[in-house]
């Protein structure tokens, strides 16, 4: 669920704004976009065009070293959208396949790996998006948001507890509302 990729962008920040709470907001507002942008790749070859789960970390690792060099809010933000999308594109490969109803197991293919040209397979720990095993995986990856941030963060943490909870209620019901383009 893209909820849960915030999610856990967001437990990968909490404990450096624990730390360092006057990047707090940059680091959470850059997790929270960086969870989200390699789903943007909806409208194209989803799991290919925007994820990279193995060439993030090229981006993601000096982006830190700049921040540490540089510490700064922009730099901060940064760090953690790379970060945070760099886990995103490689946490895929965990769940099942990028289509729109993979508890039918209907391809090996979960995350494009762009280093090797080739897919990589996937390893279905969270069988689907959205099911019960995600839902309990994104609560528990929202717990540290929760008990670092506050405010609007916390409060949007706990608006997407509440949607990562009702989607997954109705996640397997959803397909045959799903507009033609989507499938």
């Amino acid at each position: 669920m893209a909820t849960t990729h915030v999610f856990a962008g967001l437990a990968v920040v909490a404990p450096v704004a624990a730390v360092y709470p006057e990047f707090g907001t940059a680091l959470a507002v850059g997790a929270i976009l960086g969870g989200l942008a390699p789903d943007f790749d909806l409208v194209a070859v989803h799991r290919r065009t925007f994820h990279f789960p193995l060439l993030g970390g090229a981006v993601a690792l000096p982006a830190v070293g700049l921040t540490v060099l540089v510490p700064s809010s922009l730099t901060a933000a940064l760090a953690a959208v790379a970060v945070a999308a760099w886990v995103h594109a490689a946490s895929d490969a965990l769940g099942g396949g990028p289509e729109m109803d993979p508890w039918n197991d209907r391809t090996e293919r979960a995350v494009y790996d762009h280093v090797r040209g080739r897919w990589i397979r996937p390893r279905r720990w969270i069988r689907y998006d959205g099911a019960p095993e995600d839902a309990a995986l994104a609560v528990a990856l929202a717990i540290p948001a929760l008990l670092v941030f506050d405010g609007w963060i916390a409060g949007l943490v706990i608006g997407g507890i509440a949607l990562s909870l009702a989607y997954a209620a109705l996640r397997r019901r959803l397909i045959p509302w799903l507009p033609d383009w989507l499938e």
